[in-house]
């Protein structure tokens, strides 16, 4: 006779990034695109990092680049933001579980991605438009070169640290810190390159800092205020 078992339910294991395809996809290609760029354009990137901290009086690097490196470049842009995006992901999945309940990884990728180039796209345009009403082409000219530079070689600084936070998944008090130190480094040298392009007295530092303030500290805390008020309305809806 034949003795039938009860089934019996098991219980789902929660979602980990680590076990995430599509992450791994990401990070994968990240890797190898910038394995890429290193390999063929790393002159041209030590060039662009040695203006940034000597502060060289001359005309912008972009006009000197060739096609190969403003393709690379905007890679490296793309991949900041993707990589940026995979952060927020992390840490509002740890914060709110059932976020993956009403959309896919991949889709709040997407979500955050966008949104991390529409603001790279609004700060740009925003120091165009203050460079062009107060100082003079020049200057304007190099302080996006070196905006840019930051941000491909953030790109570079958050590959590591996505790493850290994917598989060997830490919480989201580690990951608010550890993105709290890369924020803080790179709004540090941002200041450091301002006072050296426009700092010429003591009330030049003031205004310095108000502009700092407004334009950098402020469009940082909006961002992630509006990703989590869009995140509650998307779970809400969905």
């Amino acid at each position: 006779m034949l003795t039938l078992t009860p089934r019996v339910e098991g219980i789902p294991l929660p979602y980990a990034p680590s076990n995430d395809n599509t992450i791994a996809a990401i990070l994968i290609v990240c890797f190898l695109l910038s394995a890429m760029v290193l390999s063929r354009h790393h002159k041209f990137l030590g060039q662009l990092f040695k203006d940034f901290m000597l502060h060289r009086e001359r005309t912008s690097i972009f006009s000197t680049s060739t096609a190969g490196d403003m393709r690379s470049l905007l890679l490296l842009s793309l991949q900041t933001g993707m990589l940026a995006s995979v952060t927020l992901f992390c840490l509002l999945v740890k914060q709110s579980p059932q976020l993956i309940i009403h959309l896919s990884s991949l889709q709040w990728i997407a979500l955050f991605f966008t949104l991390c180039l529409l603001y790279f796209a609004l700060k740009w345009m925003l120091y165009n438009l203050l460079g062009w009403i107060f100082f003079d082409r020049a200057k304007t000219s190099i302080w996006l070169e070196s905006y840019s530079t930051l941000i491909y070689y953030l790109g570079f600084a958050l590959f590591p640290l996505i790493m850290v936070v994917v598989y060997f998944d830490q919480e989201a008090a580690i990951i608010i810190v550890f993105s709290l130190i890369f924020v803080s480094i790179t709004k540090i040298l941002m200041i450091y390159k301002w006072i050296k392009l426009f700092c010429e007295n003591f009330y030049g530092c003031l205004l310095l800092f108000v502009y700092f303030c407004a334009l950098e500290m402020l469009p940082c805390v909006l961002l992630y205020n509006g990703m989590l008020q869009l995140t509650d309305y998307l779970i809400i809806k969905f």
